[in-house]
């Protein structure tokens, strides 16, 4: 069965000032997320699910799952404060949903077979798709308890914006090679990356470019009940994916894969951030990686 691309669009780019999920950046008009989903059909994945709100879907299927309906599967799951497991409801002073590890959660009734899951911001490159794709065809249920993962992971030196501050993932590797644990790591300004400085650039740092087999939601379930039962009366506690796969990585439940890349990564965490990579897609598409035009 081909795997299942699982994209993280439900997020409203308070910093960058918008949905910048449908703002064009390609020379033809293309947004971030065409390219990923561009790559991952080159790739061999069979089927894109958005996970968005409720409040923007016309506008969504619009301008950007309209799009893809000639070339792949198109399907949508929603985001929203209320849904949660049984016996839980939204506490008082709620404003927004639970997190990246909610939004995947949410996905649960939707997506039966391997996936992927990415942000709908971020500019990946072709590389990471195509090992995720080599990935998850091969990827079986576990015969233990351990599901077996991937990450993709890139430099930190290659995630940085020029207009402000950073937060990253910042990975621990073991002996071999696998995933050991995930720091969030807050504030990173591109002046402290370097020889000699707080940073070396050269850390293994998660973008949010995963690859997993259904049982993540076994350990997703779990862990959700157990982030509300703590913490769910906090108004602004998020319950985040890198830290669910982390806990299921220290907890013996899992074994994630480092899928290292040299692929080119562009963010638009910034508004100021769109002319870089306004630039950098269309070096790419004169250099023949991309036509001129995706769909």
């Amino acid at each position: 069965m081909q795997p299942t691309l699982l994209v993280l669009a439900a997020g409203m780019g308070s910093r960058y000032g918008g949905l910048k999920q449908v703002d064009p950046v390609g020379p033809s008009g293309e947004t971030v997320l065409d390219y990923a989903v561009f790559d991952a059909i080159r790739a061999g994945f069979g089927r894109v699910v958005f996970v968005i709100r409720h409040e923007f879907e016309a506008h969504f299927r619009e301008m950007i799952g309209g799009r893809y309906v000639d070339r792949i599967a198109v399907d949508y799951v929603f985001q929203s404060l209320d849904a949660l497991p049984e016996g839980f409801a939204v506490p008082a002073g709620r404003e927004k949903p639970w997190g990246t590890g909610h939004a995947v959660w949410c996905a649960r009734e939707a997506v039966r077979e391997n996936f992927a899951v990415i942000n709908a911001d971020d500019f990946y490159g072709a590389d990471s798709f195509v090992q995720l794709a080599n990935f998850l065809k091969n990827a079986k249920p576990s015969a233990d308890a351990k599901a077996e993962f991937a990450m993709v992971g890139f430099r930190l030196a290659n995630t940085l914006s020029e207009h402000g501050a950073v937060s990253r993932g910042v990975c621990a590797l073991g002996a071999n090679g696998r995933l050991a644990s995930i720091t969030e790591q807050t504030g990173i300004l591109r002046e402290q990356v370097g020889p000699e400085r707080a940073f070396s650039g050269k850390e293994t740092v998660s973008m949010n470019c995963w690859g997993f087999t259904p049982e993540l939601f076994r350990g997703l379930e779990g862990q959700f009940r157990e982030f509300l039962a703590a913490r769910g009366a906090e108004p602004k506690a998020e319950f985040y994916l890198p830290a669910a796969v982390s806990t299921m990585i220290a907890r013996g439940e899992a074994d994630v894969r480092v899928l290292a890349t040299e692929s080119a990564w562009f963010g638009v965490t910034y508004r100021e951030d769109k002319p870089r990579v306004q630039t950098a897609l269309n070096e790419l598409v004169q250099a023949g990686v991309y036509p001129a035009r995706l769909f």
